[in-house]
């Protein structure tokens, strides 16, 4: 996706990564390419958005045999300067900074994270206690340093406690907590901060 008038092709790439059960169609149509439309119409360098699919339940992390979505996200898309993700896919672009500490800007958007094992098994996605620890992005708040972060969650959001511990260990360059759920609304709501969140610091002008 890339803003009306401009070619994808040569522009600064941010990948978005889609929730449990969505796939690459989830970030059109939740209004990605008008927001970056009318973030350029307001001023921002333009930047183009990948959105890829991860498979439905995965959270982003390698699973079954020779399903690694995260090797995908770094082996084969080219150049990307930003991550962002909502609920499961916040989950994926924070264990994606990890592994890409000189990303410009990473958004995680209602974040589906887990505090401890009983929660994160009941989703059955992790081979086991050690691949959730290994990838729970709670617990690698250290290595996320330096990463310019954004969190957005609604507060009536079932996740809304986890997305306030992450920011409050990680200290992001942007935090907001306004009323929303764990829904299409509230993303379609803020995909505009968002939107120029990464823009502002691809192009350097936050």
């Amino acid at each position: 996706m890339a803003p009306d008038g401009h070619a994808a092709e040569g522009l600064p790439k941010c990948v978005a990564l889609h929730g449990r059960g969505g796939d690459a169609t989830w970030m059109p149509a939740l209004g990605v390419q008008q927001a970056l439309t009318a973030a350029v119409v307001a001023g921002l360098p333009p930047f183009a958005v990948i959105s890829v699919d991860g498979g439905p339940e995965t959270y982003w992390v390698d699973g079954k045999p020779g399903d690694d979505p995260q090797k995908m996200l770094l082996a084969e898309l080219g150049p990307i300067q930003a991550a962002f993700g909502i609920s499961m896919g916040a989950f994926g672009a924070l264990r994606f900074a990890r592994s890409r500490r000189d990303l410009k800007a990473v958004a995680a958007i209602s974040p589906a994270l887990f505090r401890d094992w009983p929660t994160a098994k009941s989703k059955q996605v992790f081979a086991g206690r050690a691949h959730w620890e290994a990838n729970e992005p709670l617990r690698h708040i250290g290595e996320l340093a330096g990463v310019p972060l954004g969190v957005w969650c609604g507060t009536g959001d079932p996740f809304v406690t986890v997305a306030k511990a992450l920011a409050n260990q990680a200290k992001p360059a942007k935090s907001s907590f306004t009323p929303g759920a764990h829904d299409v609304a509230y993303w379609t709501g803020i995909m505009p901060e968002v939107v120029a969140f990464v823009g502002e610091r691809i192009s350097g002008t936050a």
